[in-house]
């Protein structure tokens, strides 16, 4: 290896990598001359060495002392470059933490685990969501994209945060979308919606692009982009505004004692909801006859999905078909 390569390697390094590989070639060479000029205070070269890093942190724990002028002299060097070298990597170190953390919290450090949830878009929905994975799972990781937020601190909320459009490539890249388990798109509410929803289209299209394979969970505000989303590769399209009519409906037309929306909210905090496939056990049977078989496992029957069509609460003589899909209520 030629110094011209050394060179373009040494220099190519971290800083910090380069003041540690520095630390210790100095340390080392302070460590051997002083072996070679008084072999009988300083027995081997690691004694030289150790003698070197203790003197150059102004330690000075004295079981190794120079005896002779000539050693003196080399400990004056070592104090004055050696010292000078060891406080300037410590002071490079703690700016380089400093600066590390500063750009986590600007979203300019890229992700590097796997089976991480990307979160597209920061807004009360999203902030709620993400305290709802922290609080069920703590070892979840989480990505969040956003390109209006400035900063997010981590010790305010457990995320990744990564500053940029979700549209572009290399953003998607920085969150390592191709090891990610799952997306989530949330609308953005602060724009008109049919605007907000070409948002949402675009940024499906290119994490699908990215990752051929992963859940992509779209929101969308108007009914005419739903099937453009899914055009676009979502998985699943959360249509908000049709959840949140039906429920003010139930809010205004619901019995009397009955408080739907409370109703709804703890129920999904503590239930979920799941389809399969008719078990083989049950081709043939009612609804009525069932409905016991799945509360032996502590979960209900809801209803059942034949055509496309969702029966909810059908009549209990209904006779389940093999092409059923059973809508199943079950705890988290």
């Amino acid at each position: 290896m030629n110094l011209e390569t050394f060179k373009h390697i040494f220099y190519r390094m971290p800083i910090v990598v380069r003041l540690l590989l520095s630390v210790f070639v100095v340390m080392l060479l302070f460590g051997v001359v002083i072996r070679l000029i008084e072999p009988q205070q300083f027995p081997s070269i690691f004694d030289g060495v150790w003698w070197a890093f203790v003197t150059g942190a102004t330690v000075g724990y004295g079981d190794y002392v120079p005896l002779t002028v000539p050693g003196r002299i080399i400990g004056i060097f070592l104090i004055l470059s050696g010292g000078g070298l060891l406080t300037f990597f410590i002071t490079t170190l703690a700016a380089k933490t400093i600066n590390h953390e500063s750009d986590l919290s600007e979203g300019k450090v890229s992700y590097k685990g796997k089976k991480h949830i990307v979160v597209i878009g920061w807004n009360e929905r999203t902030k709620q969501l993400i305290e709802m994975i922290a609080d069920k799972d703590a070892n979840q990781e989480v990505v969040l994209i956003d390109r209006t937020l400035d900063e997010l601190q981590y010790r305010h909320y457990p995320v990744h945060f990564i500053h940029g459009d979700p549209s572009e490539d290399a953003v998607l890249v920085q969150a390592n979308i191709e090891a990610a388990d799952s997306v989530l798109i949330s609308s953005d509410v602060t724009t008109e919606e049919r605007k907000a929803d070409i948002n949402t289209i675009l940024t499906t299209v290119a994490v699908r692009g990215n990752n051929q394979d992963i859940p992509i969970n779209a929101e969308i505000l108007t009914i005419s982009q739903v099937e453009n989303a899914i055009r676009a590769g979502a998985d699943t399209v959360i249509s908000s505004n049709d959840f949140m009519s039906t429920l003010f409906y139930h809010e205004l037309f619901h019995k009397k004692q009955t408080r739907p929306f409370e109703t709804v909210l703890n129920l999904l905090n503590k239930q979920q909801f799941s389809h399969i496939q008719l078990p083989e056990d049950l081709k043939g049977s009612s609804y009525k006859e069932a409905v016991p078989f799945f509360l032996e496992n502590h979960e209900l029957l809801l209803g059942i999905i034949r055509d496309n069509d969702w029966l909810m609460n059908p009549s209990e003589d209904i006779t389940l078909a093999a092409d059923d899909i059973l809508i199943i209520l079950s705890p988290w």
